[in-house]
C-alpha cells in the first residue's frame, strides 16, 4: 500500500516542483517579450503539445459541453495572463500564495462549521500581512496584488467549470481548454509585443516554459488524481506556495522578508487545514497559473 501511494505522491511534488521551474524561467523572459508575450508563447506552445498528445478532435461533444469548454478555457486563459502579470512584479512565492485564495474560496465556500472559520482566518491573515504599507522596498506592489488576486478568481471559476467539463471529457478537455485559452491570450500578445514574439534567441525558452508549465505538470497531475484520495492531493497542493518561494529564491534570487514567510505560512497551513477537516472528498485542485 505504502508504495502504490509513495509514487503518486511523488509524482505530484514533481509536478508541483515543474511548474514553479517553468514559472522562474518565465520570469526571465519578461525582459523580452513582457509579461503578456510570455503567457501568449506559453499559451501558445502548450496549446500545441496538449493537442498532439490527447487529440481532442475524436470526440462529439455536445453543445452544453462546448459552452462549458469556451468558459473553462478562457478562464485558463485569464488565469495565466492576469497570474504572469502578478508575476512581473511580485516575487512568485508571494504571487501562488495570494493565488490560492481562489482554490480557498472555493472548499470553503458556503461552510459553516466554526473549523472553517480558522482556516478563512489564517488565510486572511495572511492576506492583511502581504498588503502595502509605505513606500518600503519591501512593500508589495499594489497592482501586482490585484493581479494576483484576479488570477486567483479565475482559477475557482476554472476548478468549480473544470470539474463539469473533465467528467464529460476527460484528458482531451485540457487540451480543448488550453486551445480557447490561447485564442483569448495570443492575439494580446502579439498586441503587446508585435514582432519580438517571432525572435528565435527566446524560441527554446518559451517551450521550456510551455512543457514545464503546462504540458508536463498537468499530465502528471492526470495520472496522480486517479491514484491519490482528493483529500491527499489537496494537502499535497498546499505545500506549493513554499516551493513557489523556494523557486525564486533558487532561481531568481528572490528572498522574501519574515513576515512574508509566515504570509505564505498562513495561507498554506488554510489550505491544507481545509482539505484535512474538510466532511466530503473536496475538489482536487489542479496546478495554479
Amino acid at each position: 500500500m505504502a508504495k502504490s501511494v509513495a509514487a503518486p505522491v511523488a509524482v505530484v511534488l514533481l509536478a508541483m516542483l515543474s511548474f514553479q521551474v517553468g514559472a522562474a524561467l518565465a520570469k526571465t523572459l519578461f525582459l523580452v517579450v513582457g509579461a503578456p508575450g510570455a503567457a501568449a508563447l506559453r499559451m501558445g506552445f502548450a496549446a500545441l503539445m496538449l493537442l498532439v498528445y490527447w487529440r481532442p478532435w475524436r470526440l462529439r461533444p455536445d453543445a452544453r459541453t462546448l459552452r462549458a469548454v469556451v468558459v473553462y478555457g478562457v478562464s485558463l486563459g485569464c488565469m495565466n495572463l492576469l497570474f504572469y502579470s502578478a508575476l512581473r512584479r511580485l516575487p512568485l512565492g508571494i504571487a501562488v500564495a495570494l493565488e490560492f485564495t481562489g482554490p480557498l474560496a472555493v472548499a470553503l465556500w458556503g461552510s459553516r462549521r466554526a473549523v472553517d472559520f480558522v482556516w478563512a482566518g489564517l488565510a486572511c491573515a495572511g492576506l492583511l500581512a502581504l498588503l502595502p504599507r509605505g513606500t518600503t522596498p519591501l512593500a508589495m506592489d499594489p497592482v501586482g496584488i490585484a493581479f494576483a488576486l484576479g488570477a486567483g478568481a479565475c482559477w475557482a471559476v476554472y476548478i468549480l467549470i473544470g470539474k463539469h467539463v473533465g467528467s464529460e471529457m476527460g484528458g482531451p478537455s485540457t487540451a480543448l481548454g488550453m486551445l480557447v485559452g490561447a485564442c483569448v491570450v495570443v492575439p494580446i500578445g502579439v498586441v503587446a509585443e508585435g514582432s519580438r514574439l517571432l525572435s528565435t534567441a527566446i524560441l527554446p525558452a518559451a517551450v521550456a516554459v510551455a512543457f514545464l508549465s503546462s504540458a508536463l505538470p498537468y499530465s502528471m497531475e492526470m495520472y496522480a488524481l486517479t491514484r491519490l484520495p482528493t483529500r491527499t492531493f489537496g494537502i499535497l497542493m498546499s505545500l506549493d506556495p513554499a516551493l513557489a518561494a523556494l523557486a525564486g529564491l533558487a532561481f531568481l534570487g528572490e528572498k522574501l522578508n519574515g513576515l512574508q514567510w509566515l504570509a505564505v505560512l498562513c495561507v498554506m497551513l488554510a489550505s491544507g487545514g481545509s482539505a484535512v477537516t474538510s466532511r466530503a472528498e473536496p475538489e482536487a485542485v489542479p496546478a495554479a497559473g
